[in-house]
């Protein structure tokens, strides 16, 4: 060796990072809404590293129905995982995986009697069209303009949300077709006519395009996620459960982001008055915990090949099992589903009255915690959602042009905490009218 010449870095040498100035080593793919970076979290509030408080109404996009670290969801995990963290559920099972499953059972109607655990909502989405075309034999699933089930190829082929979440993604599954959803604004109808156009138009698909024999079922969002925080009419849910009946196609209900009180009932078809074949549920089960669940009916999950289906983490983390049955505990025991229906009518309320006084707002609507505030433009959705940052309260936007913004708080909020979104709501409208006349 040269004089000049150095050894190899051994392996325990330190290697200098050769990643992005920003320290940030996150695949770019993620869009963000903030370069917050926060250190904790308690009740509807995020705290940063400076200890300033954030009003999160974006629950992680529906995630902490709880609120952020309720005690008694992070007691559970805590003495569980002091216990057993996992059992993979094909090899044994774990007490928690059976008492989750009983505890569904006993909020759904009498029929869906069993459940299969994911980890996500659209695995759980998956799950439920392998289990339909299993179950019937039939190939093609129906599902709604403006719907998002996911981003797996086959959740992706179903979600007609936006153009970005199939973007550059070719040959996605076949056997998907759109039909209208009763988003009577968009259709320029009033609701009525837009139930009876859009059930006309399922009616139509079917004798056209996918004839019940060749329909393993018919997945829908009782309120549009992504698309805009549209409910569907009870009129309507009603008229497609009756379709689903009279044609022996399944009916399939996509709660992942309506689940577990966020519109004021445990679950949003409950509203209707409905009993779908098949549940998806995600999100506010698990207060940010991953875990995801499909009920069906014994029956129908009987004629589910035993082996084509699985996951190695589904059903196998007794520690996800209970922080969701801490959840729901939390969820009954403090009446949040309750609270959920009488603080959205104190927000949607606010809301529409600062709306009237603002030519830029287009309509405002929702159930429960899941409302939406849709601007003529997009642009206008976008300025207010940034005044609003800056005032400290996270929101997101929705709708296929991103023209409405969506209201998502924890269902722990109070009259206070509502009181003080309102407010920061206001100076924004107030804030970016302002902007707009100086301009």
């Amino acid at each position: 060796m040269t004089a000049d010449a150095q050894p190899p870095p051994s392996d325990a040498t330190p290697r200098a990072p050769s990643g992005p100035t920003d320290g940030s080593y996150l695949a770019p793919v993620w869009t963000h809404l903030t370069d917050l970076r926060v250190v904790r979290g308690e009740g509807p509030w995020l705290f940063d590293a400076d200890g300033e408080r954030w009003l999160d109404f974006t629950s992680g996009i529906g995630v902490t129905n709880t609120g952020h670290a309720h005690p008694r969801v992070v007691a559970a995990i805590r003495e569980q995982a002091q216990k057993l963290l996992f059992a993979q559920v094909n090899i044994v099972q774990s007490e928690p995986t059976h008492a989750l499953a009983r505890r569904l059972v006993g909020l759904l109607p009498p029929a869906l009697d069993r459940v299969f655990f994911s980890n996500s909502g659209a695995e759980a989405v998956e799950g439920a069209v392998k289990l339909v075309r299993h179950a019937t034999g039939r190939t093609n699933v129906i599902v709604f303009q403006g719907s998002f089930h996911g981003r797996t190829h086959q959740a992706m082929a179903m979600t007609t949300a936006k153009p970005a979440y199939r973007h550059r993604y070719p040959n996605l599954p076949s056997g998907v077709i759109v039909a209208p959803f009763p988003y009577a604004r968009q259709l320029g109808m009033d609701e009525d006519d837009a139930v009876e156009h859009c059930l006309r138009q399922l009616e139509l698909i079917l004798a056209t395009q996918s004839a019940p024999d060749e329909t393993a079922g018919i997945a829908i969002e009782p309120v549009l996620g992504e698309g805009g925080y549209v409910v569907a009419p009870d009129r309507f849910l009603r008229g497609l459960e009756a379709i689903c009946r009279r044609h022996d196609i399944p009916l399939i209900l996509d709660e992942v982001q309506s689940g577990f009180g966020r519109t004021g009932r445990f679950f949003a078809f409950e509203h209707a008055g409905i009993e779908p074949d098949v549940v998806v549920m995600a999100k506010g089960l698990g207060s940010g915990m991953p875990i995801s669940a499909i009920a069906a009916s014994s029956e129908r999950m009987a004629r589910w090949e035993p082996g084509t289906h699985g996951g190695t983490y589904g059903g196998g983390n007794a520690v996800v099992m209970a922080a969701a049955l801490a959840t729901i505990d939390v969820l009954e025991d403090e009446g949040l589903v309750a609270n959920a229906a009488g603080q959205g009518e104190r927000l949607l309320a606010g809301i529409r009255e600062l709306a009237e006084r603002d030519g830029r707002l287009a309509e405002v609507r929702g159930r429960g915690l899941m409302i939406a505030t849709e601007f003529h433009e997009p642009a206008d959705a976008k300025a207010v959602q940034a005044a609003c940052l800056e005032r400290r309260m996270l929101i997101l936007t929705c709708g296929p042009t991103s023209n409405a913004l969506r209201w998502i708080p924890p269902l722990i909020v109070d009259d206070a905490t509502v009181d003080r979104a309102l407010e920061i709501f206001s100076d924004a409208l107030r804030a970016t009218r302002r902007e707009e006349t100086n301009a």
